[in-house]
């Protein structure tokens, strides 16, 4: 009966970063219905199919509900079901093990994306046992775009689309199919009938570039040329905004010589956009007063990102569109407790001389270890051996590009657990799998930490399984067996109030509010300036000797050399049925997308051969992967674009599911890496296409 319904409010969450507010129905400890809030102030009672069906995950038969132990040999698919308190302490065991025999930085502890508290608990179990190493996807998302800020004007610029803005530049983001760290699609349709104008570049023709003023198609792999042959029209015609340069910026006089060499024509040539749609769009932006540039992580996706975002933050500048209501902004935090008290980075003070990272010199202020130089360290014990990995909330055997390296660095490793609720391809080559308790089972906090002035309470709406636990309570007590006691608490719930206590509110006050968001303040640098070494925002970079960066940003190529082996361009794109490699098993979200489908030009699929549907072999001078043809013009006839992710949760077992059937990073190398954040090629790879016989 539907008076036997019991509503709560919650905010989604492990679909994505999460932040829609969502309305649940509960009935005898069973979700029965998901429907948005029409109070969520990021999603204002809408929600995605995913988020609505999402407590399928919950009650799939095949869910971990007891800790496992390896009983064949690693990868075989064989296992023993064991106590918490054994699991625990043998992973404790060997983790210690390892620590007295090379140190403590042999042990990586991984991690993914932030997706609520966890990950920050698991950065402070890293600090607290003395790792220096928490290993992490964001040289591939979103740490370039906020470590290339906070050099270039000392904060990450964040698009603001809660205040009216002119006009959206959307940049490789893509928000009616996935969401970026908040920024929701609801958002931007509101700023659009409240007349924004927009401007898409992207390879794709995505569903707002239906709706767009102006769709910049560019070559994949070129983000920085065309933003620099923006700078150049905004410079050349004098439409850049002359206060603000010269009262709050430095180094324009050498941005302005530098982009000379970037003409319209020129980068035309480069980007395959024509010189004409080029200056349109650099003058549309330059107008609008105020614009906001939503830039998408694929940005991040090839060794240029240091380029490409330094290009869009000195244009944000020009523009004066920085810390402006309805630009881009420093979103400030509400009154919690702040990152670095919470994961007690006090306790490892030489942390940034002592990572994996600082034999390579990378970037000031990224604080995470880029998978390559995980690898290279289990592999080839460079710069030193790492012997252990204890991971959660991450698939890197499918996630990482190289998953050939990936493989080997796993099977390699003297231990390995992970936290998980559903097997994975990763998960099978560990020696210990915990089984964890989901969203709706565990009181959360989301989006602390990820730089959106925000965060969202997300209490327990259902009991978990008896046996499984929060990521948060399975590393509490795990850190109370590798470190002291004492640093950890005896409830894993008191780290919720140790974040809202500064705000002067219990956790269950802050589930009352629902969410709390800090001041708007904004043109901060009138009073205080920017925090950077000159105070400005450096267009030139002041600290480029010092740190080993570029001065300025620049076009030097394409991330890999062109091949006439290899004549179409291989880019990607998320589904909006999954979450990177996750739910593949949720049968209503596989009927949504039951195959890989690579998405081919119907001018390049009919000299193949290759009609809609037909199995596809992918290749690229690293491998090849069959996936299923979409044979569509919302890409350019020499790109294709694959899907993400994808392993085979019906498959083998002993196989590890089939990870390397159809996964996209079975055609990635860790062989070519940038220097600033050490990132992989992702995208933009050469690769040729045949019909599967």
């Amino acid at each position: 009966m539907a008076e036997d319904i019991r509503w709560m409010k919650t905010h989604c969450a492990r679909m994505d970063h999460g932040g829609c507010a969502l309305l649940v129905g509960v009935k005898e400890n069973r979700i029965v219905q998901i429907k948005g809030n029409p109070e969520g102030y990021l999603n204002r009672g809408y929600t995605c199919f995913k988020g609505r069906i999402s407590a399928d995950r919950l009650s799939h038969p095949d869910r971990l509900t007891h800790p496992l132990k390896r009983a064949g040999k690693r990868g075989e698919g064989k296992w023993q079901r064991i106590p918490w308190d054994e699991a625990l302490d043998e992973t404790a065991e060997n983790l210690k093990k390892i620590k007295e025999k090379y140190g403590a930085r042999a042990v990586g502890f991984g991690v993914g994306m932030p997706k609520g508290m966890e990950h920050f608990v698991q950065i402070r179990l890293a600090n607290i046992f003395g790792s220096p190493n928490v290993i992490g996807s964001q040289d591939v998302c979103h740490a370039p775009r906020e470590v290339t800020g906070m050099h270039t004007c000392g904060f990450y610029p964040v698009a603001d689309l809660h205040h009216p803005t002119e006009l959206i530049l959307l940049w490789a983001s893509n928000p009616t199919s996935t969401n970026e760290e908040g920024q929701f699609a609801v958002m931007f349709h509101e700023q659009l009938k409240k007349g924004a104008r927009l401007i898409v570049v992207d390879p794709r023709k995505i569903e707002l570039a239906e709706r767009a003023d102006c769709w910049l198609q560019l070559r994949p792999g070129t983000a920085q040329a065309l933003a620099l042959g923006f700078i150049h029209v905004i410079i050349e015609e004098s439409l850049y905004d002359r206060e603000f340069v010269e009262k709050y910026t430095s180094g324009f006089e050498d941005l302005a010589r530098h982009v000379k060499d970037y003409t319209p024509e020129k980068v035309a040539d480069i980007t395959w956009v024509p010189a004409e749609r080029i200056r349109e769009a650099a003058r549309m932006y330059a107008k609008a007063k105020p614009a906001a540039l939503q830039w998408g992580n694929p940005i991040e996706h090839d060794v240029n990102v240091f380029d490409a975002t330094r290009s869009l933050v000195c244009l944000m500048a020009i523009c004066g569109n920085l810390d402006v209501p309805g630009g881009n902004i420093e979103a400030r935090d509400p009154k919690i407790m702040g990152l670095g008290p919470f994961v007690r980075a006090d306790l490892i003070p030489d942390k940034r001389k002592d990572m994996i990272s600082a034999h390579y010199g990378v970037i000031p202020r990224f604080m995470t270890i880029p998978p390559a130089y995980f690898r290279r360290a289990v592999l080839e014990g460079v710069p030193y051996p790492v012997r252990g990995y204890y991971g959660m909330c991450t698939n890197p055997l499918v996630a990482w590009a190289d998953s050939k390296a990936t493989y080997e660095a796993f099977m390699s490793l003297d231990f390995t657990a992970m936290a998980e609720i559903f097997m994975t391809p990763t998960a099978s080559l560990a020696d210990i799998v915990f089984p964890v308790a989901h969203q709706f089972e565990m009181n959360d906090i989301g989006h602390y930490g990820i730089g959106h002035g925000i965060i969202v309470a997300r209490p327990k709406i259902v009991d978990p399984p008896e046996d499984c636990w929060p990521d948060m309570k399975i590393i509490n007590e795990l850190g109370k067996r590798v470190s002291p006691p004492e640093l950890w608490h005896d409830d894993h719930e008191q780290f919720l109030e140790d974040i809202v206590r500064p705000a002067g509110l219990t956790w269950r006050q802050f589930v009352e509010k629902g969410f709390l968001k800090g001041p708007d303040r904004f043109r901060q640098y009138e009073e205080k300036g920017f925090r950077t070494p000159t105070g400005k925002v450096e267009l030139k970079l002041s600290t480029a000797e010092k740190f080993g960066l570029k001065p300025l940003p620049e076009f030097t190529g394409f991330p890999e050399e062109e091949d006439p082996g290899y004549p179409l361009l291989l880019i990607s794109a998320k589904s909006r049925y999954y979450l990177l490699s996750s739910y593949r098993w949720l049968d209503r979200l596989r009927e949504k997308r039951p195959h890989p489908r690579v998405e081919i030009h119907p001018d390049t699929a009919a000299p193949h051969g290759i009609a809609e549907g037909d199995e596809v072999v992918i290749e690229t001078k690293y491998g090849e992967v069959t996936q299923v043809a979409r044979v569509t013009d919302a890409v350019h006839p020499r790109v294709i674009s694959a899907s993400l992710g994808w392993w085979f949760p019906e498959g083998d077992p002993a196989a590890q599911y089939e990870w390397r059937k159809s996964n996209f990073n079975m055609l990635t190398s860790m062989g070519k890496l940038g220097k600033e954040f050490g990132t992989p090629n992702l995208k933009n790879l050469p690769c040729r296409i045949r019909k599967r016989q």
